[in-house]
């Protein structure tokens, strides 16, 4: 009983924290801006941060990295969690205004766009359109040159992106349009290109501008039905944001026109073959440009050339974002455990006489648990209409909701009917009982289902990256997209590493409690 009293203002500290981190964000009111889950995206999204803050030095900016998919990041800049990203006008006129066709005016697409308080500006100079590839010594082996072809090669494995598979303007239609007889399998974008090298799969779906095409000596099949749309990169911004921002949109209104697709595809292969940081990437570029006497041709040098080889595992490990990354990731993990505790040994209590409401709350629990993080993590963006570490750490709650609770109403039934008899035959209330009986002898149990709760969120945690909550998850999110192992582990041991903390802190914890309990 006494280290709950001593825990229980820790408990409530840790929520404030997390609650103060997570909404602290909102405050300043700084220009935010989002990428999506590509390599592409990561740079683009460098490229204009590093554009306003050339512009003004004191330009607040932030930058969410490696939020997700089309869906997520367009419903992060309606919700007005982030102002700007960098786009393609395909993907803005099927996926999100779902016209069938594409070829719209510009006027239309932003009269359609106006009601949801979005414009298009700003195309930067380049068209990153989807097409199929496969390794350029089977294509030539089969005499394979166009998408037409495929249709008589059935026997070929297919392994495309989840988003292409899902897309209208992806597998869907291309399937049809070309009466394609493959079955494709879903894989991560990064990882599509190690299991075509590996000859795991046969063909996959790339984006124009990826290095990796010529990197692994890949044939881009020809779109001869032209089913694929052009995807012109231009900026998706909320409408108000020139008026809310004008200086910095100034900035960002420099880059039209400026990058075509021979200095994309270089900044994509410093990154993805060289492994060079998105920053350091985006600022090279923006250097070069400003040398050339002719912007829009500028060709990008590697990054940092003389700088130290951050290709390492323990540079990765020990990186510069390793203190923002692990406090980030405490804060979620911490937060979520506290919340599910000051949630769940209440509703423990309360429910302790009533085992059918009891059974019935721990059923809906165990329901959640079924629920993939990442399922869980968009429906929470949809009802609480915001991204970042609000909804992640709701989402971490729930999840760590069950093993509290369970374990409390566990440690409270293993308590002996006779010894709270004989409390109440003492003539202590039930209040008394449960503070000075029950709750006590329940206590080792209860521990271990905090301890088991901990352990669920330092993994889970990685999870919320996707939404932009930061913690060890940024790095696993970028490693995927790179097909970077190197940074993947940069990311999974230290959290790792965090889990093991956890458990030796609890079990130290629970050692003092058997040793005050023997004596």
């Amino acid at each position: 009983m006494m280290l709950l009293r001593r825990l229980r203002p820790l408990l409530l500290l840790l929520v404030c924290a997390a609650l103060t981190g997570a909404s602290g964000a909102w405050a300043a009111e700084p220009l935010r801006i989002g990428s999506k889950r590509f390599t592409e995206s990561y740079i683009l999204a460098e490229v204009l941060a590093q554009t306003v803050r050339a512009d003004d030095p004191a330009a607040e900016v932030e930058i969410r990295q490696g939020l997700g998919n089309t869906a997520i990041v367009h419903a992060a800049l309606k919700a007005g969690s982030i102002d700007v990203y960098p786009e393609y006008l395909g993907t803005i006129e099927r996926e999100i205004l779902g016209h069938a066709a594409t070829g719209a005016p510009l006027e239309q697409l932003q009269a359609e766009l106006r009601p949801l308080g979005l414009a298009i500006g700003v195309p930067l100079g380049f068209n990153n359109g989807y097409a199929l590839a496969m390794r350029s010594a089977q294509a030539r082996e089969l005499g394979l040159t166009a998408l037409s072809q495929l249709k008589g090669q059935p026997a070929l494995k297919l392994g495309l992106s989840n988003e292409f598979l899902g897309r209208a303007d992806g597998w869907p239609g291309l399937s049809k349009r070309y009466a394609l007889p493959q079955m494709p399998t879903g894989l991560d974008h990064g990882l599509a290109y190690r299991a075509l090298a590996d000859a795991q799969i046969d063909v996959t779906d790339v984006y124009t501008t990826d290095a990796q095409i010529a990197a692994l000596d890949l044939t881009v099949l020809t779109d001869d039905a032209r089913f694929f749309p052009r995807y012109d990169a231009v900026l998706l911004y909320r409408i108000d944001l020139p008026q809310r921002h004008p200086r910095a949109w100034a900035a960002l209104e420099t880059l039209r026109g400026r990058i075509d697709e021979t200095a994309m595809i270089a900044m994509n292969a410093q990154a993805e073959v060289k492994r060079q940081p998105f920053d350091a990437i985006a600022r090279e570029f923006l250097a070069s440009r400003s040398r050339a006497s002719a912007p829009s041709s500028a060709t990008v040098k590697p990054a940092n050339p003389a700088g130290p080889d951050r290709s390492g595992l323990w540079a990765r490990l020990a990186g510069p974002d390793l203190g923002r990354l692990t406090l980030q990731h405490l804060a979620l993990v911490l937060g979520a455990v506290a919340l599910a505790t000051l949630i769940g040994v209440p509703l423990a209590v309360a429910l302790h006489p009533w085992p059918r409401w009891r059974e019935a709350l721990l059923a809906v629990c165990a329901l959640l648990q079924t629920v993939p993080s990442l399922a869980m993590l968009a429906l929470l963006i949809w009802a609480m209409d915001r991204i970042g570490p609000v909804p992640a750490l709701v989402a971490l709650t729930l999840y760590a909701l069950l093993p509290v609770l369970r374990n409390c109403t566990v440690g409270l039934s293993e308590v002996s009917e006779g010894l709270t008899t004989a409390a109440k035959a003492l003539g202590l209330t039930r209040g008394q009982v449960l503070r000075s009986v029950q709750l006590p002898l329940a206590l080792p149990v209860m521990l271990a289902g905090l301890r088991t709760a901990t352990s669920l969120s330092v993994g889970t945690a990685t999870m919320a990256a996707f939404i932009g909550a930061g913690g060890y998850g940024e790095r696993i999110v970028t490693g995927l997209a790179l097909n970077d192992q190197t940074l993947l582990l940069a990311g999974a041991l230290p959290a790792a590493g965090l889990a093991l903390l956890f458990e030796g802190v609890f079990g130290l914890v629970a050692w003092r409690l058997a040793k005050s309990r023997g004596a």
